[in-house]
């Protein structure tokens, strides 16, 4: 799978960006991934591996590059101890506005290459990046075609940068899969953000997993490989019909 890295120039600073793209020559339909709060990490970048075998370019930036350098961490090795204290100071560097702010400057490099097929991109994120993706959607509507979050949390708070807030901007399809008594994303912060998204008229499909917050996650501790089969599945399906496909 041919992949690099490169430095993409945000406004706050320099943001390593892995790159990947499918066997064979392009132009392809890009993808945004927006990681966990994991980081960067090898399960990380074998996930874009795998979304890129799919036919699409894929960008994985590093949204933490406002903390420095860290890492890679080992997910099973830090949710064995306090978790919290190791990613917390990590997590305070970023959120659902900053990751729009940067995904900003991913387009604008996408923009740059010439093995891109159309101007409307994908994207997908895993627990905080679920609500990055969608908020990035919500920025810059016109550049998404559609918007994937896998047991994405804290969806419909009341934060100025919940990401219902923005539902009357998005133009991009979504689809939400959450996990079963997920605290991040109980049901009642489900059915608002669900009636966020059917007033402002976004096309969305919403389900619950029959399994553990991060259960997409081939480095937790709850990956659940016959859920995650279920949500690549349905990831395929959602790019396979929004994003455009050069003959």
């Amino acid at each position: 799978m041919p992949s690099t890295i490169v430095t993409v120039t945000t406004r706050d600073g320099a943001c390593p960006t892995h790159v990947l793209t499918p066997a064979g020559a392009g132009p392809w339909p890009a993808a945004i991934m927006y990681m966990d709060a994991g980081g960067i990490r090898p399960g990380m970048v074998g996930m874009a591996e795998r979304l890129a075998a799919t036919g699409l370019l894929v960008l994985l930036p590093d949204l933490f590059y406002r903390y420095g350098p860290y890492g890679p961490f080992v997910p099973k090795e830090v949710f064995a101890g306090d978790f919290r204290a190791v990613l917390g100071p990590l997590m305070a560097t970023t959120g659902n506005d900053k990751a729009a702010e940067d995904t900003r400057a991913l387009l604008g490099y996408l923009e740059t290459r010439g093995d891109v097929a159309g101007r409307r991109v994908g994207a997908v994120g895993f627990c905080m990046g679920g609500g990055m993706a969608i908020a990035a959607a919500a920025a810059d509507p016109d550049r998404f075609a559609a918007v994937a979050s896998f047991h994405g949390g804290n969806l419909a708070t009341d934060a100025p940068t919940s990401p219902d807030r923005g539902a009357s901007r998005i133009e991009a399809e979504l689809y939400i899969a959450a996990a079963e008594n997920d605290r991040s994303y109980p049901p009642e912060m489900a059915a608002r953000f669900e009636n966020a998204l059917t007033a402002a008229g976004v096309t969305f499909r919403a389900e619950t997993y029959p399994a553990k917050h991060g259960w997409m996650m081939p480095d937790f501790p709850v990956y659940d490989l016959d859920a995650a089969e279920r949500g690549w599945r349905a990831l395929a399906d959602l790019f396979g019909r929004t994003l455009p496909r050069p003959n």
